[in-house]
């Protein structure tokens, strides 16, 4: 199973736009260094986010990586253009020698409809078109094709190509079936976001989408885990270093969507071996992980760190021990599982 971390580059109080992207080069350079398989950046068009081009951002990262793979998390593709997507993750895939993924989705805020003149009365339709415009710039042919948000293309072939053909495409989805079932449909990769609520009750997505790509002929298409994480040395240091931020940003959110403030004794709940926060020690931070598997049988769990107002030196530090602790009991418990099918 592929480990990696995900971040929203969240902007801090006191720390500058400029800072912020030091810092998430210094944690894309640490998730390489400690082992890590992916890193991802999301996008946002928002102050309390530093990154509104995850292409721009990964460009920089690939120019001081050598391995580690780079996707965005995600690309807000309903308010975006698919040629120009498809042309920035095509040259971060040549800068990188490979190592580009495209992670779609439709957002989980809506500043971006606005922003570029879109309607959000077509937030569905607008994915779907774009996405199959995208899919289809992916394949090295001339693309014809027409829709009702874009000028159509004749007989275009958009460049540059990129070093993987095709370029990955994930769908990324918080919990809508048709969605899901969209995904299984193209043989799409799919990652679930899981931010709340218990893991099992987004096993039968999972369901779902295995059950799509069957009935459309592709083979299983892999599945990635999305969840908020932080590592410290004891689970106690855990709890009570993230909770302050963690509650911070959530019951900021919160307010603007009219949920309930979060409490303390929420945030337990949270933590615990069945809520969705991977908050604690190593051990127990794997122990959750392979929780999951054993519910989903993921291919790829992302680690979303660095939240809100998170000092650096503890995301810094939450990120090596993801790597260097818990990613090894993960990984060895993963092949002892696989070792008697394999046999």
């Amino acid at each position: 199973m592929e480990l990696g971390i995900v971040t929203f580059a969240d902007v801090a109080p006191g720390v500058s736009p400029q800072q912020r992207m030091r810092d998430l080069l210094e944690e894309a350079e640490l998730a390489e260094q400690v082992g890590l398989d992916v890193f991802g950046v999301g996008e946002h068009h928002r102050p309390d986010y530093a990154v509104s081009a995850p292409g721009v951002a990964l460009a920089a990262i690939a120019a001081r990586t050598e391995r580690i793979r780079l996707t965005s998390a995600v690309t807000v593709l309903s308010s975006d253009d698919p040629v120009r997507v498809f042309q920035q993750f095509a040259t971060v895939d040549l800068l990188s020698g490979g190592r580009a993924e495209i992670m779609a989705g439709r957002g989980s805020f809506i500043e971006s409809f606005p922003l570029f003149g879109l309607d959000l009365d077509d937030y569905d339709e607008l994915f779907a078109e774009k996405l199959e415009l995208l899919l289809a710039l992916r394949e090295d042919a001339p693309v014809t094709w027409s829709g009702r948000h874009r000028a159509a293309l004749e007989g275009a072939v958009v460049h540059p190509r990129p070093v993987q053909e095709p370029l990955p495409v994930w769908i990324a989805v918080g919990g809508t079936p048709q969605s899901v079932i969209r995904a299984g449909v193209l043989g799409l990769p799919l990652a679930i976001a899981i931010i709340g609520g218990a893991p099992e009750r987004f096993a039968p997505l999972v369901g779902l989408h295995r059950e799509a790509a069957a009935k459309a002929g592709h083979e299983q298409p892999p599945v990635a885990i999305n969840s908020h994480t932080y590592v410290a040395a004891t689970a106690k240091a855990a709890s009570d270093e993230f909770f302050p931020h963690y509650a911070k940003m959530m019951n900021k959110i919160g307010r603007e969507r009219g949920w309930s403030g979060l409490t303390r004794d929420a945030y337990e709940q949270l933590r615990s071996p069945r809520g969705a926060l991977l908050v604690g020690g190593p051990e127990e931070v794997a122990e959750k992980i392979l929780f999951e598997h054993e519910l989903f049988g993921n291919d790829r769990f992302l680690a979303h760190t660095s939240l809100g107002s998170l000092p650096h030196h503890l995301a810094m530090r939450s990120i090596e021990l993801f790597g260097t602790e818990v990613a090894p009991l993960v990984r060895a418990e993963v092949a002892r599982r696989r070792a008697p099918a394999a046999a």
